[in-house]
């Protein structure tokens, strides 16, 4: 081997060892950094439902002297109303960022409770997969123990990441009904999307296994999902549609993953109300 082939080969090592340094370094800061990515709480409230002219109560659980859930509970202007929907939001901002959705419910005069994960809005504590499971868990109770609805009433409703926490939700207690809006079919699946190059699923700590859970539920499953979600792709809403048992719906919204025009379509709006109406077996 000549003197200049062996510059070559030595060039073409020394960058391939740089290349390989730069890799680790950042499959390392992903591994260490994964909370944030899958996190992105905030504490300040930056509106309420009365800005929007609705009226609200409280929700305010204590878990232990450092952590709480806090959720705003919206009732319907008819007290006989038996339906009630627990909601579950996704990864980022807190109930504040979810006026809009707020606004829906009290159009369509249903009861709503929509909460914080712990570590999000005024939920003190630190954000988990086990504490946003937990958390959805408590709201969930809470309903039943202080608003006196029973479990054959409660609709679960859960976009994008609060989809998997409904899903949890729907295999550990009993629900009426159970709506999944815009939702992957597992943590690793989206994460191995968003980072092709990189080992995600070899050292992902949060799993979120929608796709593996979904098909061990016994309620009605909607499932909601834009094929131009720009997020959570499309055929992951199908996949999880597909992996439930029936009865089951599927309904295509429109817009990017955090879009909220569809909130205002008459033919979204009917779908979720007479969702939420129709009894099991109906």
């Amino acid at each position: 081997m000549t003197k200049a082939n062996n510059m070559i080969l030595y060039i073409f090592l020394w960058i391939l060892s740089i290349l390989g340094g730069v890799y680790l370094i950042i499959v390392g800061y992903l591994f260490f950094n994964q909370k944030q990515m899958v996190y992105f709480p905030y504490s300040k409230l930056t509106a309420t439902p009365l800005d929007m002219g609705i009226r609200y109560e409280n929700m305010e659980i204590n878990i232990s002297d450092d952590e709480t859930v806090h959720g705003w509970f919206i009732p319907s202007s008819d007290s006989s109303t038996k339906n009630v929907v627990l909601f579950c939001h996704g990864n980022a901002g807190n109930i504040s960022n979810r006026l809009y959705t707020i606004q829906l419910f009290h159009s369509l005069d249903i009861p709503l409770l929509l909460f914080d994960y712990r570590g999000y809005g005024l939920s003190k504590g630190v954000p988990s997969e086990e504490n946003s499971y937990q958390d959805a868990q408590l709201s969930y109770k809470w309903l039943i123990k202080e608003k006196n609805y029973k479990p054959e009433n409660i609709t679960i409703f859960g976009r994008s990441l609060g989809g998997s926490v409904g899903i949890e939700l729907a295999l550990r207690e009993k629900v009426k009904s159970l709506i999944v809006e815009s939702t992957f079919t597992s943590a690793g699946d989206i994460g191995q999307k968003l980072f092709p190059m990189f080992p995600i699923k070899w050292f992902l700590k949060y799993k979120y296994e929608s796709i593996s859970k979904i098909k061990n539920l016994n309620c009605p499953v909607l499932i909601v999902h834009s094929s131009k979600d720009d997020l959570i792709p499309y055929y992951m809403g199908r996949e999880l549609y597909d992996a439930a048992t029936e009865p089951k719906e599927f309904f295509d919204i429109f817009g990017g993953h955090n879009d909220r025009e569809y909130l205002q379509n008459p033919q979204y709006m009917d779908k979720i109300k007479t969702f939420v109406a129709t009894e099991p077996g109906i």
